[in-house]
This record gives structure tokens, sequence and C-alpha cells, in this order.
């Protein structure tokens, strides 16, 4: 019973890797365009200006979570880094991981990521796993324009989210992400680090300028 809900679970959770890598990452690019105009659709609840202009890279990323008697989560989406003059290409990160006890429902949630500092952009340019939590602070970000004259750093990085669904509450702290290579390669027509992506090595595609042009507004 319990491997036939997982199985359904998994199922539910890797429905979008049907779609090949290069289409896969450009919708991930899409739909990061898309949550960062939602975010600031509601200036009272949206991430301060002042947090974006300060920030030193964004995470964007949507996760979906499902689950009766256990639960699935997984999501993907992309990483970018501000640079000397406007930002870089998207470097792409996915997440993934199970629970246990009764939690039924499924959630879609969106999530912006502030990266602070630069050892949180580092730490996405590094071929490896990268866990929120200990010297990578990560906590709640300021809202709304009446937190604009009062923005002081806090943490590594700031979370924001966004859900639809059943389950209450995410946590960002002790969740692992991971640089998708396979989705890089395939977006950048070659094979590419996250750090040559984040660092600006890498010329961005044609496909993530509507991406760059709303970061930019920042």
């Amino acid at each position: 019973m319990r491997a036939t809900i997982f199985l359904m679970i998994v199922t539910l959770l890797s429905a979008c890797s049907t779609t090949s890598p290069e289409v896969g990452m450009q919708q991930d690019v899409d739909q990061a365009t898309a949550i960062i105009q939602r975010f600031q659709e509601i200036p009272e609840k949206g991430i301060p200006p002042s947090v974006l202009k300060a920030a030193r890279g964004v995470a964007i990323l949507t996760v979906t979570k499902a689950g009766f008697l256990g639960s699935g989560r997984g999501g993907t989406g992309v990483v970018v880094a501000r640079l000397n003059k406007g930002w870089s290409g998207p470097s792409s990160i996915g997440t993934g991981g199970i629970g246990f006890g009764f939690q039924a429902g499924v959630e879609i949630t969106e999530f912006v990521i502030i990266l602070n500092t630069p050892a949180a952009v580092e730490a996405f340019s590094k071929q490896g796993n990268v866990t929120l939590g200990g010297n990578l602070s990560v906590s709640a970000g300021p809202v709304g324009r009446t937190a604009e004259g009062s923005v002081a750093l806090q943490s590594a990085m700031y979370s924001y989210s966004r859900s639809q669904g059943l389950f209450a509450g995410v946590s960002l702290e002790g969740t692992v992400f991971s640089v998708k290579d396979d989705y890089n390669q395939a977006y950048y027509g070659k094979p590419v680090t996250a750090q040559e992506i984040l660092s600006g090595k890498v010329q961005p595609p044609a496909g993530s300028r509507n991406l760059l042009q709303e970061l930019s507004k920042y």
C-alpha cells in the first residue's frame, strides 16, 4: 500500500520531466519571470525593492509537494547572479525529498530566495549540493513597501513564498538543492559549469532575455 502511494507521488512530481532538458530549462526560466512579476504585483505583500537592489543573486523555483500517509516533494528553478553590469545567465537547480506521517493534499509553492552575500552565490556555483542553514542562514525576508526604509541584512538568504493547496507553512531550513548540469548543457548548447554561468563567463541565451530584463529593473 505504502509503495503504491509513493509511486503515485513520484509520478506526480516527475510529470514535468517528460520534456527535453532544453525545453524544461526554458519553461523554468519563463516561470521564474512570471514568479518575479507576481511577487511584485501586490506591493504590500511583495519583496521590498531595496532587497532586490542589494541582492547578490536570486534563486527562483517552483516546488510541488503531495502526500497521503507520506509525502514527496520536488521542484526545479534557476539561479542568477548580479554582475558588475547586469545579471548573469540562469543556472538550473532542483530539489526533492520524501517525508512521513499523515499529510493529505497537494501544494504548489513558488519561491524567491534572495542571496544576500557572495558566499551564498558561491554555494550555488559549486558542482555539488547546497544545504540551507548553518553558515548559509536562511530566514523569512521583510515584506511590503512599508519595510523599505528599515531593511537591514539579517541573514545570508531571505526566502519568500506563495502557496496554493492544502499544506500549511513551508520552511527552507535544511532544504537541499543541486545543480542540474544536463539542463545547463542543453540550454547553453555545450558543457558548462554553474560557476562559469554565474560569473558571467557564458553569454546568456536569448530565451533568458525577459527574465534578465525583469531583474534589471532592480
